[in-house]
């Protein structure tokens, strides 16, 4: 008898298989590292390692599921990064740690108000617009260093920079929090808050969210502000944390933001992602990175696996997807002959839009 419910959906590949991958790449290096006599891989010390050098990462993921979620993406995350890591060291010795910070969030918040607005309004593909505003982005940083790296001078703001990036809450760095808060606040707004519906319904389908009366220009825009936002403070962290920053800082971790997401099963055409399952998958390409690490493996290998993963993962996701698409066009009898009725007790799509549409 085959069980039905929410439990054994949750439990499947499809929903939780980010987090089988995670627990079983650590038992996995755990073994290898026992049979090597390496020191534990399980130390609550390198296990505390491994989520903090993925915050930054899962941060930005975290903003990028959002994005993803609307039906669009950004490829300029890491520029925006290294511009606001190069504005918080620019400034910081003139007007201190807080100002810099807010003037760094300012210039990131500015280029994803330009892209969401060049993509909503305008109308020009968001793979296009983020490319260009990602080639532009880092042109302009190499502008305003020189292309040299830049140094905090005064040691009053490099000791605030340290403290913000490399403080503890017990055994947790700084970081870890600021990622698991944001990533907390994104959660509850996207599984309880009418803001979260509508940010699914405007990536499942735009066209019939406008119908229900929601602004979909306003949260596609937003969604890339929010990914700027977050690609700008996970660029301060950065500059935080060496006290200076070369021109060249993050290049090419906008393709590790966006692997993250995609381990996570976000959809890229839309209406569907997690943002727990993304900071999951920012942790599985942080554990082969760790592990390769703790192995004394080359880095020649390391890509071949992860780019293997993350194939891995996108077909398991894909064919997932085909046979919920096939149960459910089946329904509860197994037969494809057509859709099932609505359940009892069960919501029709119309009241399901009742609430979106008194919110206006």
């Amino acid at each position: 008898m085959r069980l039905r419910g929410p439990m054994p959906r949750a439990l499947g590949l499809r929903e939780a298989g980010v987090y089988y991958a995670l627990l079983l790449l650590l038992l996995a290096l755990a073994a290898v590292c026992a049979a090597l006599g390496r020191p534990s891989y399980l130390s609550a010390v390198n296990l505390i390692n491994i989520v903090y050098q993925a915050s930054p990462v899962a941060l930005m993921g975290v903003a990028m599921t959002v994005v993803l979620i609307t039906g669009n993406f950004d490829l300029s995350v890491a520029s925006v990064a290294a511009l606001a890591a190069a504005v918080q060291i620019l400034t910081v010795d003139a007007v201190g740690f807080w100002p810099a910070l807010l003037l760094s969030l300012a210039a990131a918040g500015a280029v994803g108000l330009l892209n969401g607005l060049m993509v909503q309004l305008v109308g020009i593909n968001a793979f296009i617009v983020t490319l260009g505003t990602m080639t532009a982005i880092r042109g302009l940083v190499l502008i305003v260093t020189g292309g040299q790296s830049l140094m905090v001078q005064t040691p009053a703001a490099l000791n605030v920079m340290t403290n913000f990036e490399s403080g503890r809450a017990g055994p947790l760095p700084y970081p870890i929090l600021y990622m698991a808060g944001f990533t907390l606040i994104v959660w509850l707004v996207l599984q309880f808050t009418t803001v979260g519906r509508r940010i699914y319904a405007v990536g499942g389908n735009a066209e019939a969210a406008r119908l229900c009366g929601i602004s979909v220009p306003v949260y596609r825009i937003g969604a890339f502000v929010l990914s700027a936002l977050a690609a700008g403070f996970a660029g301060v962290l950065y500059a935080s944390r060496f006290g200076a920053m070369n021109p060249t800082a993050l290049q090419g971790e906008e393709l590790t933001v966006i692997a993250a997401a995609i381990l996570g099963g976000t959809s890229l055409f839309g209406g569907a992602g997690s943002v727990l399952k993304t900071v999951a998958g920012a942790l599985v390409l942080y554990t082969l990175t760790n592990g390769f690490n703790v192995l004394d493996l080359g880095a020649n290998y390391q890509g071949l696996i992860e780019g293997t993963v993350l194939i891995a993962a996108a077909a398991i996701y894909t064919i997932g997807g085909r046979r919920t698409s096939h149960a459910l066009r089946a329904g509860p009898t197994g037969s494809a002959t057509g859709e099932p009725g609505p359940l009892p007790g069960a919501k029709t799509r119309r009241e399901e839009d009742l609430p979106i549409i008194r919110g206006e």
